[in-house]
């Protein structure tokens, strides 16, 4: 690690511009712009800089700076130099496919429409990308029969010419045929013209057109011209309905959306052009050396325009933070006037939230493709050892959490990690008898005390005779590595009392807090602060997330149980037998109140006198309390 205060420079200028900060091996692992270059340089050599701040000032050995005229110069320059030289320490994203885009070669002699993953050739029009190639080769299918251009290859081209043979495309209607003059060059340039205008606006423009000239074509008695048109017509309009969504035709924007968690974000696009998602994407933001601050939504926008045609307007779901001086360089690039907005309500705030949920779904994918890979894992459990010091790797981590509603209807789980991968089938449950008016504290003491208890009856069990006798290593013989409790202080002392109670101090135990997720540590005033970006916390977060969803899971199903029998106890003349006759034939108090009393009746032990009084009595309970969910037991309102 180098010492910033080697090569802090002097005599920074006051002008806006962009600076790079360089590593030992002279690589570029940091680019940002300024308004002032001599604050914010200064900013980076005081004694209080966050975490990854000063990771990076730390690792460099030297920084230059380049002076430009405006803050949109300034822009520019850092969005083309972190292109350049993708530095370490600027926002990265991470995609590992290449999507298919549609293209059209306007620039050659005879256009052609084809499919590429490549975006870079000059003269050609993309449309995309699109993320499923087998959905864009069925609407390539369907464009061609609306605007049959060519799409053979250069090569193919140049033998239908010298043969005087169009290809099988021509013959089934998929192709005007130019290389053997079934149309002229400038028709052929034309209805590529049109494709690209149908790609670009309105449908309902180009069928409105071909009617037009479907219809003039009769009136001169061309029909053979008109037929053309009018199967044009038709396919254009399967196209159409191929493509087309339920919004407004007059809604054309790009849509950009971010979801962040603890190591990663998502950044989604969705391209609406007259109504119609024409293009979507996703890219996997790492924000583990991402310094505190940047804003992930000013390096997106950046990352998807420099390559790709800008709008005229782009909807997010949060204002970027230099969002003046980002529209007047996506102007300046454009040749347009460009509008950068978050949307409230209606239609554009509702399809927003979508891109939302879609770039939640492609972190999620991420992730969990990520937390099977073995190299990720390894190191977080390696991160987990250093920093709580302990002797081995956490291979087999243990977490409990209680779900309670003041204290009432208590539960606890246990959920079992081993390897850094979910062991559901080591996966416990504990019903607390919580009529002597359990707390958090004294609930987790009696659970870790059960489980431990259990723990040295079942260790000591000779594993080779009870194989012999057919049996396996029963499941709590196991002891962790590590146990984590879902809470602070009071949670961790009272677990630590459990174990020490039996003798078991020596495990190591540690709460994870909600709130700041600090570790805490039995006895121990002070918290150990994980790195936010640390795969460590991040497993931790997924071992108490998981213990969490388990307890709410048995809670519900507990508390609804619950909430049943004493909905029916509250009927007259229903003893436990015919309580339970009832939930074996309906199942539920609901399904009981919507049967009709000759069903009711019919049930053993219930007959009609009886049936009548719980049609009433239910009826009544549903009047009083019309906010209570049977089938959770949650209240609504």
């Amino acid at each position: 690690m180098s010492n910033p205060a080697d090569y802090r420079p002097s005599n920074i200028p006051t002008e806006p511009g962009v600076y790079r900060f360089y590593d030992k091996d002279d690589r570029v692992i940091y680019v940002g712009k300024a308004k002032n270059l001599k604050n914010r340089l200064n900013s980076y050599f005081g004694s209080n800089l966050a975490t990854k701040t000063h990771r990076m000032v730390h690792t460099a050995v030297r920084v230059d700076w380049t002076i430009v005229g405006t803050e949109i110069e300034a822009l520019a320059l850092e969005f083309t130099w972190i292109k350049s030289f993708n530095p370490q320490f600027n926002v990265q994203f991470k995609d590992d496919k290449t999507y298919p885009y549609l293209a059209v070669s306007l620039s050659e002699q005879y256009p052609r429409l084809f499919v590429s993953r490549q975006k870079h050739v000059k003269g050609n029009r993309y449309f995309g990308p699109f993320t499923n190639t087998w959905a864009l080769r069925g609407t390539v299918e369907v464009l061609q029969r609306s605007f049959p251009v060519r799409a053979c290859t250069q090569s193919n081209f140049n033998r239908a010419v010298a043969t005087k043979r169009q290809c099988l495309l021509g013959d089934i209607g998929k192709c005007s045929a130019p290389c053997v003059d079934w149309i002229t060059e400038e028709e052929h340039t034309a209805l590529a013209k049109q494709l690209v205008a149908y790609l670009d606006r309105n449908p309902t423009d180009i069928a409105e057109s071909v009617q037009a000239d479907m219809e003039r074509a009769a009136e001169n008695e061309e029909f053979e011209l008109a037929a053309k048109l009018r199967d044009q017509l038709t396919a254009l309009g399967k196209t159409t309905e191929f493509t087309e969504t339920s919004l407004n035709n007059n809604f054309s924007a790009d849509l950009v959306a971010i979801h962040e968690e603890v190591t990663h974000a998502a950044a989604s696009l969705f391209s609406i052009r007259a109504g119609r998602i024409i293009a979507s994407r996703a890219w996997i933001i790492d924000l583990s050396d991402v310094l505190e601050g940047e804003d992930v939504i000013s390096a997106a926008l950046a990352k998807i325009y420099i390559e790709s045609k800008v709008p005229s307007e782009i909807l997010v779901d949060r204002e970027p933070s230099d969002l003046e001086s980002l529209t007047g360089w996506l102007a300046g690039i454009a040749n347009h006037k460009v509008s950068i907005s978050v949307p409230q309500r209606g239609e554009k705030y509702e399809m927003l939230r979508t891109v939302a949920r879609n770039a939640n779904q492609a972190l999620i994918q991420y992730l969990s493709k990520r937390s099977n890979d073995v190299a990720v894992v390894g190191r977080a459990l390696e991160e987990i050892q250093e920093a709580l010091g302990l002797f081995e790797l956490p291979l087999r981590i243990e977490c409990f959490d209680i779900s309670n509603i003041q204290g009432k209807h208590m539960v606890a789980s246990m959920v079992v990690f081993e390897d850094g991968q979910p062991k559901k089938s080591d996966y416990r449950r504990f019903a607390i008898d919580d009529d002597a008016g359990f707390d958090d504290t004294r609930a987790m003491n009696h659970v870790l005390t059960r489980r431990m208890k259990r723990y040295l009856a079942e260790r000591d069990v000779d594993v080779q005779e009870l194989k012999m006798q057919g049996g396996a290593r029963p499941k709590f013989a196991y002891p962790p590595q590590l146990i984590v409790v879902d809470g602070g202080a009071p949670q961790v002392n009272a677990a630590y009392q459990a174990l020490a109670a039996l003798g078991l101090e020596n495990i190591p135990l540690v709460g994870l807090a909600k709130r700041l997720e600090e570790v805490w540590l039995p006895n121990n005033g002070d918290p150990i602060i994980l790195p936010r970006h640390s795969e460590g916390l991040y497993l931790m977060q997924r071992v108490r997330d998981e213990a969490h969803r388990f307890a709410i899971t048995f809670h519900r199903s507990k508390r609804s149980a619950v909430m049943l029998e004493s909905l029916l106890d509250e009927i007259p003349l229903l003893g436990e037998v015919r309580r339970k006759a009832l939930l074996d034939r309906f199942g539920s108090v609901g399904a009981i109140r919507k049967a009709s009393l000759e069903e009711i009746a019919a049930v053993p032990g219930i007959g009609e006198k009886i049936a009548l009084i719980i049609n009433e009595s239910l009826h009544e309970q549903e009047e009083a309390a019309p906010s209570i969910d049977l089938g959770t037991g949650e209240i609504r309102g």
